[in-house]
């Protein structure tokens, strides 16, 4: 059986590796591996970026799309021919979050899915309808999309922050809920196909940098009720100039670098900040049944074969993709 492995940091040093078959012990299932999707996490883990002091080698990646082909004793739930997608963290199935669940995370403190065949410990169907492909996108992305729209209602608005994975997520979400979607792109071309997908307005972040007071104008000075914050600190200055008085923002992403953030606006405009780290195996079965509900299809960029993979990890870097790569 063939694995990926990080032998040593660097995505060019990713290597190919024969393995034995995995035999599922108890309480685990053994999955055939039909699709895996790439995170930025994925590139930070793979150049040493994400742990600098992780043990190597390491099989990355985190989401993966499978077939059931043997379950452990004592799994229920579960049989031969199911068609599942892993969860991120392996020990965290419901209730809050914990110390010990961020240990579970697959491809970062655990092993996996970057292989043939590979042994889970907590998992979930994916809707009917869609493809082996398009779940793969769902263990990381939609959760972590899914869980910062928490307490979105209809009627209210959300800002999404580029057309990567999880803000087109968010998008096809927030659109579902019926709240207005206002998006920032430095493409004009993705932008169209923001709005394509229900967008209500976007701005390109490079001609118009001052997307904030774009973002107050769009609302007639109010701001959005939430801002999906993909950038980090490197835009959440501006993400609190363009959140409503009262509003939240859900700080997900470190892609917009490093800056001296002044917490003093976010306290003066009453604003909520909340931490979001992809979610719980209950919240990824309630927000697979609003997908299958609503006949939501994950948007794909590109798809590789296993074989190129380091080709599929330069794609994502590149930033050239309009949501995710597979």
């Amino acid at each position: 059986m063939k694995q990926l492995v990080i032998p040593e940091f660097g995505i060019e040093k990713l290597a190919f590796r024969d393995t034995p078959e995995p035999k599922p012990g108890p309480g685990e299932i053994l999955v055939e591996v039909k699709a895996v999707s790439l995170n930025y996490r994925d590139l930070l883990v793979a150049k040493g970026l994400y742990n600098p002091k992780m043990p190597l080698p390491r099989v990355p990646g985190s989401d993966a799309a499978g077939v059931v082909l043997e379950v452990g004793e004592g799994v229920s739930g579960f049989a031969p021919g199911d068609r599942v997608c892993g969860t991120f963290f392996q020990d965290w199935d419901e209730g809050s979050f914990t110390e010990s669940a961020t240990k579970s995370a697959l491809g970062g403190a655990i092993d996996c899915v970057f292989a043939e065949r590979i042994i889970l410990k907590s998992a979930v169907k994916f809707p009917d309808h869609l493809s082996f492909t398009e779940a793969a996108t769902l263990p990381c992305a939609a959760l972590t999309a899914w869980d910062a729209l928490n307490g979105i209602e209809a009627g209210e608005s959300v800002l999404v922050q580029g057309t990567g994975g999880v803000s087109l997520f968010a998008l096809q979400f927030a659109v579902a809920m019926g709240a207005s979607v206002y998006a920032t792109s430095g493409s004009d071309i993705k932008l169209g196909k923001a709005l394509a997908l229900g967008a209500t307005a976007g701005t390109n972040y490079r001609t118009h940098p001052d997307w904030d007071t774009w973002v107050k104008d769009q609302t007639g000075g109010a701001g959005v009720d939430l801002v999906v914050e993909v950038g980090g600190a490197g835009t959440l200055d501006r993400s609190v100039k363009a959140v409503r008085h009262g509003g939240r923002i859900a700080l997900i992403g470190v892609l917009a670098g490093g800056s001296t953030f002044n917490p003093l606006p976010m306290m003066m405009k009453r604003v909520c900040l909340r931490g979001i780290y992809v979610g719980s195996r209950e919240t990824f079965t309630a927000m697979n049944a609003f997908l299958a509900k609503h006949s939501i299809h994950p948007i794909v960029d590109r798809v590789f074969p296993f074989a190129e993979v380091v080709e599929a990890f330069n794609h994502l870097e590149s930033a050239n993709h309009f949501g995710k790569v597979v």
